[in-house]
């Protein structure tokens, strides 16, 4: 777990340069009459409780040079310190999702990350018991987190308890966007899970069942090769059902993903 700390001339050589060499210091750059500052501290120190770094916040018009050396033209300014460099983060307000991943290329993991994984880790090797022990730790300590409801949703839905999964995942509402389109994409894996039950002679219906089995296995690419084959070739197959399986998978995956920016593209190359 990190911790707070207010940054002025007299303490910035220390608290930011010095302190950037032992762990990541998340510079704050603010102002009190700022609205959009507002609305990103609260998720700043939601993060400083999961994560190892330093909060440092530095008050633009009590500090109006620190401001200027470092060319702060817009709150919320955030930057990062690492290693004695300051590196740009990102002007405004962020999701806590994208917030969450910039913080991950500094090598940063936070206890739920490293909880879930070991949670997944149990899935794996068909755990059923412990993984449903993590689970249940878990929601005691971040209850109504929308990732964790994620991950509770696939570990329902490979118990093949779909109705459970379909109501756990209408907990997540629209305003929390990206979370809410995974939460759309899981909805698709109940969908997936009947998908893959077809087994008949018909070639493409034994196309898309394989694809659906990719999909739930997380053979993403794979999956993605078949849905774009069919939309390329037999595009009304079931009232374009290939094309939206894809869309359901970049759902699954989020809009920074490779997989997804690159079958975006392709996707559209095929449509147009």
């Amino acid at each position: 777990m990190g911790y707070a700390v207010v940054v002025d001339p007299s303490n910035f050589q220390k608290e930011v340069i010095e302190n950037s060499y032992h762990k990541p210091v998340v510079i704050d750059f603010f102002a009190t009459w700022c609205g959009p500052c507002k609305l990103l501290k609260p998720i700043l120190e939601k993060l400083l409780q999961e994560y190892d770094f330093i909060l440092a916040t530095i008050d633009i018009d009590a500090h109006p040079n620190l401001a200027q050396q470092f060319a702060v033209e817009g709150v919320p300014d955030v930057k990062i310190a690492f290693q004695g460099k300051i590196n740009q983060g990102f002007v405004g307000v962020l999701p806590e999702e994208e917030i969450s991943d910039l913080l991950k290329q500094y090598n940063l993991t936070s206890e739920l990350d490293r909880k879930i994984e070991e949670m997944r880790q149990a899935m794996a090797e068909k755990d059923a018991a412990k993984a449903k022990k993590l689970l249940d730790e878990l929601f005691s300590q971040y209850p109504n987190n929308p990732q964790l409801i994620i991950e509770a949703a696939n570990f329902l839905i490979r118990l093949n308890r779909l109705e459970d999964a379909e109501k756990m995942l209408s907990t997540i509402g629209v305003e929390q966007k990206e979370y809410y389109a995974k939460a759309q994409g899981m909805k698709s894996l109940i969908e997936f899970k009947q998908m893959a039950t077809i087994d008949g002679d018909n070639e493409l219906d034994q196309q898309f069942s394989q694809g659906a089995k990719y999909t739930l296995s997380e053979n993403y690419e794979d999956a993605l090769k078949i849905f774009l084959t069919m939309v390329e070739n037999h595009r009304q197959y079931k009232n374009d059902a290939a094309r939206k399986a894809m869309i359901s998978i970049f759902n699954l995956l989020g809009k920074t993903h490779p997989l997804t920016k690159k079958y975006q593209q392709e996707l559209m190359i095929a449509l147009y």
